[in-house]
């Protein structure tokens, strides 16, 4: 991986981590059109990057975050976040394999637009309005469904927006959630992958440490551009034309796929 390319993949996770296309799906997709070679950092780094675009998050929220008064915010946070970091540490050499099948993140980024395009129709009738009528068990449940994002393709945001749909929350307001869940969810994330190649892959090369710096700068700048042009979206046009759209990029990257421009 070069400079250029850390940039183009920047880009690329600071437009799609909070839209519901997966941004993961979307990195692993640049990563093999550019001709990146799949290796130990090119998987951390498809990870690590994520954390500078959910820093835009807290800076776009920063009264949010820095709110100690309203402690039961970080309660929920630390609640919803317990599934992902309990079953993520059980199938992180799994979660690495799927990373590096294509196939896998088509199907998955097909199975989540199908699910999409009629995610409005299956919950009409939201009851929650905002984070301070999140309970602790919503809260949970929120986070167990953000785990199927754990399938490269599925998109954090997608599943833990659902899962907020399901539990009852509007569309902006599980939207909303699903970022404020991103912060501790990637930061562990991160956190696990930077210590996991720092222990077992030999520590950081310069190259490397400028690589994710750019990498991060470029996904944050990008993100806070994103996150309120798509929660503008939501409220007037909801869910269908991502649904759509991953649909049809899934098939295109199918004819690839089996045309040979892409390896399975």
């Amino acid at each position: 991986m070069n400079i250029v390319q850390s940039i183009i993949i920047g880009i690329v996770e600071g437009i799609t981590e909070f839209i519901p296309i997966s941004s993961t799906g979307h990195m692993i997709i640049a990563e093999k059109l550019l001709g990146i070679k799949e290796d130990e950092f090119t998987k951390m780094f498809t990870v690590a990057i994520q954390l500078g675009a959910i820093l835009a998050v807290v800076v776009l929220y920063w009264k949010k975050f820095f709110d100690f008064k309203n402690i039961h915010f970080y309660f929920k946070l630390i609640i919803g976040v317990l599934p992902a970091i309990i079953l993520g540490l059980f199938l992180a050499d799994k979660i690495d394999e799927m990373m590096g099948s294509t196939l896998v993140v088509v199907f998955a980024i097909l199975l989540g637009g199908i699910v999409l395009i009629f995610i409005d129709q299956f919950f009409k009738h939201p009851t929650v309005r905002s984070e301070k009528q999140v309970t602790y068990a919503k809260s949970f449940t929120i986070g167990i469904w953000q785990c199927l994002a754990m399938i490269p393709g599925m998109s954090r945001s997608a599943a833990s927006i659902i899962g907020g749909m399901q539990q009852k929350l509007t569309r902006s307001a599980a939207a909303e959630f699903s970022f404020f869940l991103a912060v501790p969810t990637m930061f562990a994330a991160t956190g696990y992958k930077l210590f996991k190649h720092y222990t077992h892959g030999g520590g950081f090369s310069g190259e490397e440490i400028k690589l994710l710096l750019i990498g991060n700068i470029v996904a944050f700048v990008v993100a806070l551009l994103a996150i309120k042009f798509f929660i503008e979206f939501l409220k007037k046009h909801g869910f269908r034309i991502w649904g759509i759209y991953r649909v049809a990029v899934g098939l295109i990257l199918l004819i690839l796929i089996f045309t040979g421009y892409i390896q399975k």
